[in-house]
C-alpha cells in the first residue's frame, strides 16, 4: 500500500499540486468487483483545498487516472456502519444493523450529493480513512459533519480537540493514520517579533540572564498596571457628565415619543378621510369607464351598421345604364355587403334597433338584386337583337361578327355580378343560365351562317345550290354534282385527281374519263388540282383563324364576367401525335390538367366554364365536321391540308389553355381530319391494288407511282413547316410499300412489255422522285429503288443481247458447260460438236453486217419496249454497247484458250462494235 500511496502522490497529487494524506482501497457495494482507490488530499497552497478524490487504474495500462473528485465541505454524513459503537458520532446517536457474521464490517457510505456505498479492502484502511477525515473536518472545516456508527474505539483513540484548544493558525499540519502528531506551536507574526526584537535590545543581558530580563519586564508590567487603575479613576467625573447627558437624552427622547403619538392620531384621521375619497374616486372611473364602453358599442354599430341615403338612393334608384350610375350602385353594393357582414359582437343581435337595421339591408339587398337581374336580362335580349341586325354585312365575307363592344358594356357590370354571386346565388345563377340561352341562339345563327358562306366560296356554288354541301348524298351522286358543278371551270373531284387517276390506258392516257372534260386551253388539270386545293387551304385556314378568336374571347369574358377561375395555362405544353386511337387528344389534355393540382373551387369554376362554352358553342363542332367531310368529298387530299392547319391551331390552343373549350373542340376534330387522312391513304392502296392494265399496249410509267411523285410533292409543300410531321412519315411507308409490291405484281402480269422493263423504269422514276425530293424516312426505299432498277437494266440488258447473236451464245454456253463438267479447256476443241470445224461454221454465219443488222433490230425492239417518258432509250443502248464488248471480249478469251494456235477469230472487232452502236443510234 506504502509503494502505491508514492506512486499516486508522485504520479497524480504532485502534478496538481495536492499532498496526499490517507488512501483505501475500494470498490462500489453490491456490484462486479472494480477495485479503485479514495484518496483524502490537501492542497499546498493557501487557502487549503481538502478534497476526496477517486482513482482507478487505466484500463489500456498500469498507470492511473483521476476519475471523480469531490470536495469535503460537500460532505454531510460518514457512516461507518460499525456494529460495536457507544457513542458514534459527534452530533447525534443512530443505530446500525448488526452484521449477520458479527465480525467487523468493512462497509462505509460517504453521503455527498447522493449516496456512495464502498466496501474497504479491510476494515483498519477503512478506520484509518474516517480517521483522517474527522481530522481534516476538524482543523480545516469546523462544519457539523456526522459521523455515524462510527466505534467508541475509534473515537476515543482521537485527541480530545475543541475549540479553544485548536490554533488559528493556517499553516498548521494535519495529523493523520501515518503524519506526524498535531502540534501547539503557533507562529509569531510581523509585529510581534519587531516588539520582541526591540525589548531584547534595551536588556542586553536578556540572553544571559533570563531571570532578570523576567523581573524586569514584571515591574514594567505592574507599572503599566498602576497607571492603568489611576487612569480609571480620573476618568470617573467624566463618567458622571456622561450619564446626565444621558438622563437628558432619554426625557428628550420622552417628549419626541409623545410628539409622534399625535402625530400618528393625526395621520390616521387622514387615512380615513383618503379612503372614502378613493372610494369616491372608484365609483367615478367604474363609471366613466362604462360610458366609455357605451360610447364605444354605439359608435361601432353607428359606424358599420349605418348605410349613407346616397348609397340606399342607388341601391333603390341608381340609373343601370350608364356608367356613373353603374359605378354609384357598384359602391353602394359593396357598402351594403360590407354592413350586412359586419361581425356582431356578443349581444348586439338582440337589440331592436340591429334587428332592424338588418331587415332594411336584406329589403334593399332582395331589391337591388332583381332590379340588376332584369337589367342584365334586357341587356342580353338587347344586345342579341342589335348583333343580329349586322349578320347580314358579315354573310357576305368569309368573317365572323365581333363580340368586343358587346363584352366592353357588359364587363361595367362584373363587379355587380360579384356581388349577386356573393349575396343572391339563386339569381346569379339565373343569370348565367339566360346569357347561355340567349347568345347560344345568336352564336348559332352567325355561326351557321359563317359556314355556309364557307361551304358556298369552297363549292363555288350560289345558296340556292348549297344543298350539295349540307347534304349527305352517295359518292356517286356526289361525284355528279361535282363535276356538274365544276366542269365548266376544269375542277377535279377527288375521286378523279392525284392518285386516285388509276384506271388507265397505257401512258399515253392515264388520266380517268371525268379528266376529258377539262379543256381550259393552256392550264392542265394538276394546275387546276394545285389551285383549287390552294384555295381550299386559304378557306379552310380563315374558317379557323375567325373561330379561334371568337372562342378565346368569348371564354375570357365569360370568366372575367361571372367571375369564374379559370384553369391556368401550362406553358410549353403540346399535343402529341394522334395514332389511330380515337380519344387521344381529349386524354391526352386531361393528363396536361391533372399536372397541376388545383383546389376543389378551382375545378368546380373552370367546370362552370367549360359547361357553358359548351352550351354557347354547341354547333362549332358539328359545323366544323360537316366542312372536313365536305373538303374530303372535293378532293381527298384537302385532309392533308386540314390536318396540317388543325394540328397548328390545336398546338396553338393548347399553349394557351389545355383545358379549354377550344383546345378540346378542335382536339376531338383533329381526331376526325386524322381518321379522314387515314382513309385516304387506305383508299390510294386499295386503288393501287385494283389498277388494271391493257393487254394490247406497253405499260410504262404505271399510274400509281406518278400519283405517288404528285402526293409525295403535294405532302412535301403542306408538310414543310407542320407540327404533325409523323402522321406524313406512317403515310409515306404505307404508300411506298403498297407502290413497290404493286409494281411487281403488274410486272409479272405483263404480256406486252417484258417484266424487266417495267421493274427497271418504274424503279427508276421513284429513285429519281426520292433523290429529288429527299424524304429522309424514305432514304432506305431509295436505295432500294435504285437497286432494283440497276439489277432489272442488267437483267433485260444480258436477256436481249442473247438474240442478235443467238447460235454463237449458245456455242459458247455449251464450251461453258463442258468446262464446268470437268473438261479441260484445250481438250474441248477435240469434241465432236465443239470442234474448229463448228466453232468456224457458227462464226461465219455471223459476219459483220449481220450482227449490225441484228443490232439494229434489237434497237427498235428495246424502242418499242421502252417508254418515252422516262427517256432511258440511250441508257438502255449504252449498255447494252457495254455488255456486248465485254461477251466479245469473253467470246475471245474462250477462243483463246480452248482453241490455242488455231487462229480462229471473230469476223468483226471491238471498233466494228462502237460503229455498229453508234450508227444505229444516230440513225434513230
Amino acid at each position: 500500500m506504502t509503494a502505491i500511496k508514492h506512486a499516486l502522490q508522485r504520479d497524480i497529487f504532485t502534478p496538481h499540486d495536492e499532498r496526499l494524506l490517507s488512501i483505501v482501497n475500494v470498490c462500489k457495494a453490491g456490484k462486479k468487483k472494480k477495485n479503485c482507490f479514495l484518496c483524502a488530499t490537501v492542497t499546498t497552497e493557501r487557502p487549503v483545498q481538502v478534497n476526496v478524490v477517486k482513482v482507478k487504474k487505466s484500463d489500456k495500462g498500469d498507470f492511473y487516472k483521476r476519475q471523480t473528485e469531490w470536495a469535503l465541505r460537500d460532505l454531510a454524513v460518514v457512516d461507518a456502519k460499525d456494529a460495536n459503537k457507544s457513542s458514534t458520532n459527534l452530533h447525534t446517536q443512530q443505530d446500525a444493523p448488526v452484521p449477520k457474521n458479527g465480525r467487523e464490517n468493512p462497509e462505509f457510505d460517504l453521503h455527498f450529493e447522493k449516496v456512495y456505498k464502498w466496501v474497504a479492502s479491510s476494515t483498519a484502511e477503512k478506520n484509518a480513512f474516517i480517521s483522517c477525515i474527522w481530522k481534516l473536518n476538524q482543523r480545516y472545516l469546523r462544519k457539523k459533519l456526522e459521523f455515524v456508527n462510527v466505534s467508541s474505539q475509534l473515537l476515543e483513540e482521537l485527541p480530545k480537540v475543541t475549540e479553544e484548544s485548536v490554533p488559528s493558525g493556517e499553516n498548521q499540519s494535519v495529523a493523520g493514520g501515518d503524519e506526524e502528531s498535531l502540534d501547539d506551536y503557533q507562529e509569531l507574526n510581523t509585529r510581534e517579533e519587531q516588539d520582541i526584537e526591540i525589548m531584547m535590545d534595551g536588556c542586553e543581558y536578556a540572553i544571559s540572564n533570563a531571570e532578570a530580563f523576567a523581573e524586569k519586564l514584571s515591574r514594567e508590567l505592574q507599572v503599566l498596571d498602576g497607571a492603568n487603575i489611576q487612569s480609571i479613576m480620573a476618568s470617573e467625573k467624566q463618567v458622571n457628565i456622561l450619564m446626565q447627558l444621558l438622563d437628558e437624552a432619554l426625557k428628550e427622547v420622552d417628549e419626541i415619543e409623545h410628539k409622534l403619538s399625535s402625530y400618528e392620531e393625526m395621520l390616521q384621521s387622514v387615512k380615513e378621510q383618503m379612503d372614502h375619497i378613493s372610494q369616491s374616486n372608484d365609483l367615478i372611473q367604474l363609471s366613466n369607464t362604462n360610458n366609455m364602453k357605451l360610447l364605444e358599442e354605439i359608435e361601432f354599430l353607428v359606424n358599420y351598421l349605418d348605410l349613407s341615403k346616397g348609397h340606399i338612393k342607388a341601391l333603390t334608384d341608381g340609373d343601370l345604364s350608364s356608367s356613373k350610375g353603374i359605378e354609384a350602385c357598384t359602391n353602394a353594393a359593396e357598402a351594403l355587403l360590407q354592413c350586412m357582414n359586419v361581425a356582431l359582437r356578443p349581444g348586439h343581435d338582440e337589440l331592436q334597433a340591429v334587428k332592424q337595421q338588418q331587415q332594411q339591408f336584406k329589403d334593399l339587398r332582395e331589391q337591388f338584386a332583381r332590379r340588376l337581374a332584369n337589367h342584365l336580362n334586357n341587356v342580353f335580349v338587347q344586345q342579341g337583337h342589335d348583333q343580329s341586325s349586322t349578320l347580314a354585312q358579315h354573310s357576305v365575307e368569309l368573317s365572323l361578327p365581333k363580340h368586343l363592344p358587346f363584352h366592353r358594356d357588359l364587363l361595367r357590370y362584373a363587379k355587380l355580378m360579384e356581388w349577386l354571386k356573393n349575396t343572391d346565388h339563386e339569381k346569379y345563377e339565373g343569370l348565367n343560365k339566360n346569357y347561355v340561352d340567349y347568345i347560344s341562339r345568336l352564336y348559332e345563327r352567325e355561326i351557321k351562317e359563317f359556314f355556309e358562306v364557307a361551304k358556298i366560296k369552297m363549292t363555288g356554288t350560289s345558296k340556292e345550290g348549297k344543298k350539295f354541301a349540307t347534304l349527305p348524298r352517295k359518292e356517286s351522286a356526289v361525284k355528279q354534282d361535282l363535276e356538274s358543278l365544276h366542269g365548266s371551270s376544269g375542277k377535279l373531284t377527288g375521286s378523279t385527281s392525284s392518285l386516285n387517276k388509276l384506271s388507265v390506258q397505257g401512258s399515253g392516257n392515264r388520266r380517268s374519263q371525268s379528266s376529258s372534260l377539262l379543256d381550259m386551253g393552256n392550264m392542265s388539270a394538276s394546275d387546276l388540282d394545285v389551285a383549287d386545293r390552294t384555295k381550299f387551304d386559304k378557306i379552310f385556314e380563315q374558317v379557323l383563324s375567325e373561330l379561334e378568336p371568337l372562342c378565346l374571347a368569348e371564354q375570357d369574358f365569360i370568366s372575367k364576367f361571372f367571375k369564374l377561375q379559370q384553369s391556368p395555362a401550362l406553358p410549353g405544353s403540346v399535343v402529341a401525335d394522334s395514332t389511330d386511337v380515337d380519344g387521344l387528344l381529349l386524354s391526352r389534355q386531361h393528363t396536361l390538367l391533372g399536372d397541376r393540382h388545383l383546389l376543389p373551387s378551382e375545378k368546380e369554376e373552370a367546370g362552370i366554364i367549360r359547361s357553358m362554352m359548351i352550351k354557347v358553342f354547341r354547333c362549332i363542332e358539328p359545323e366544323l365536321n360537316n366542312l372536313i367531310s365536305l373538303g374530303d368529298k372535293i378532293d381527298s387530299f384537302n385532309s392533308l391540308y386540314m390536318l396540317v392547319k388543325m394540328s397548328h391551331h390545336v398546338w396553338t390552343a393548347e399553349n394557351v389553355d389545355p383545358a379549354s373549350f377550344l383546345s378540346t373542340t378542335l382536339g376531338n376534330v383533329l381526331v376526325t381530319v386524322k381518321r379522314n387522312f387515314d382513309k385516304c391513304i387506305l383508299n390510294q392502296i386499295k386503288q393501287m391494288e385494283e389498277v388494271k392494265i391493257s393487254k394490247k399496249s406497253k405499260v410504262g410509267i404505271l399510274p400509281f407511282v406518278s400519283g405517288f411523285e404528285e402526293f409525295a410533292e403535294l405532302a412535301e409543300s403542306i408538310f414543310k413547316i407542320a407540327e404533325r410531321r409523323g402522321d406524313l412519315d406512317k403515310a409515306y411507308t404505307k404508300l411506298i410499300r403498297a407502290v413497290y409490291n404493286n409494281v411487281e405484281k403488274v410486272a409479272n402480269e405483263s404480256q406486252k412489255t417484258p417484266r424487266d422493263v417495267v421493274m427497271m423504269e418504274n424503279f427508276h422514276h421513284i429513285f429519281s422522285t426520292l433523290s429529288r425530293l429527299k424524304i429522309a424516312c424514305l432514304e432506305m426505299e431509295r436505295r432500294e429503288a435504285k437497286q432494283k432498277y440497276t439489277e432489272h437494266l442488267q437483267f433485260y440488258v444480258i436477256y436481249s443481247l442473247g438474240q442478235p447473236l443467238e447460235k454463237l451464245n449458245h456455242f459458247f454456253e455449251g464450251i461453258e458447260a463442258r468446262v464446268a463438267q470437268g473438261i479441260r479447256e484445250e481438250e474441248v476443241s477435240y469434241q465432236l460438236a465443239f470442234n474448229k470445224q463448228e466453232l468456224r461454221k457458227v462464226i461465219k454465219e455471223y459476219p459483220g453486217k449481220e450482227v449490225k443488222k441484228g443490232l439494229d433490230n434489237l434497237y427498235k425492239k428495246v424502242d418499242k419496249h421502252l417508254c418515252e417518258e422516262e427517256n432511258l432509250l440511250q441508257v438502255m443502248w449504252h449498255s447494252m454497247q457495254d455488255e456486248f464488248i465485254r461477251q466479245y471480249k469473253h467470246f475471245e478469251g474462250l477462243i483463246a484458250r480452248c482453241y490455242p494456235g488455231s487462229g480462229i477469230t471473230m469476223e468483226f472487232t471491238i471498233q466494228d462494235i462502237l460503229e455498229y452502236f453508234s450508227s444505229i443510234a444516230q440513225s434513230h
